[in-house]
């Protein structure tokens, strides 16, 4: 097991008990929201059409995504390294009444069969915690010819505005970081050890990786928080930033081959 997989899989256990309520509301909710402002799928439009589709959620967490793609007919599949996740995600699917397969796998290694399934999907999983050299190949390895890639992850821009002597610090409005070589982040405990990785890549490298996977891309959307929205987990940045700059952006492809 790569170590930034330990270590997030470590990480996401231990704040299980903190993504239950969130979980809970986003569950509830009827329209998909995406990202850090919950940006609302009418306004973002990115799902196709997903009645009878074959799906899968890259990390999954606590599956509210999988929860919106089987409402209107889907056939979802909820991936995550996270038992605790897992967990509740298994809790939820009882009060909400709502079933589908779980899987404890690492998405960098997908226990599925090649070409199964019509839509692969992330928001904030697979798409910032897993390696994009390793978990985009899978990506386009499970998917049907035609398939759909959609995934929701941070900005290039979000990441270079995050200070380096304070991890803690939000984004602020000075470049700290370079773009060039951009792939890997730490984050520390106060010990010093890593207490999460997360990727991220500048476009022209995504671009490269994506259409090496045979994937061709469909659109970039780049989300700008909603006047007066707020982030209801720690968006590290402010309201005042996210309208000013994007710290959410949208992927969707297909595969192409």
């Amino acid at each position: 097991m790569p170590s930034h997989v330990a270590v997030n899989r470590a990480s996401w256990d231990a704040a299980g008990e903190e993504w239950v309520e969130r979980g809970r509301r986003m569950w509830a909710s009827r329209e998909p929201v995406w990202g850090l402002w919950e940006n609302r799928e009418s306004e973002i439009g990115l799902l196709p059409d997903v009645a009878g589709l074959d799906a899968v959620e890259l990390g999954c967490g606590t599956g509210y995504v999988s929860a919106w793609l089987m409402r209107p007919g889907a056939r979802p599949i909820g991936m995550d390294i996270s038992s605790a996740q897992l967990g509740t995600a298994r809790k939820l699917q009882g009060e909400f009444d709502l079933s589908f397969p779980l899987v404890q796998a690492d998405t960098e290694r997908s226990p599925f069969r090649d070409e199964s399934f019509d839509l692969a999907i992330s928001e904030y999983g697979a798409s910032i915690w897993c390696d994009p050299y390793r978990w985009i190949p899978e990506a386009a390895r499970v998917l049907r010819p035609g398939g759909q890639l959609a995934f929701v992850t941070g900005t290039a821009f979000m990441m270079m505005c995050f200070p380096t002597e304070d991890e803690s610090a939000p984004a602020d409005t000075a470049l700290h970081r370079d773009y060039f070589g951009m792939d890997r982040f730490e984050w520390h405990a106060e010990d010093g050890t890593a207490k999460n990785v997360a990727f991220q890549l500048g476009h022209g490298n995504m671009i490269r990786l994506l259409r090496s996977c045979a994937f061709a891309i469909d659109d970039l959307i780049e989300m700008q928080a909603a006047e007066g929205s707020r982030s209801h987990i720690d968006a590290g940045v402010s309201l005042e930033w996210a309208r000013r700059w994007p710290s959410v952006e949208a992927w969707k492809a297909h595969r192409s081959g």
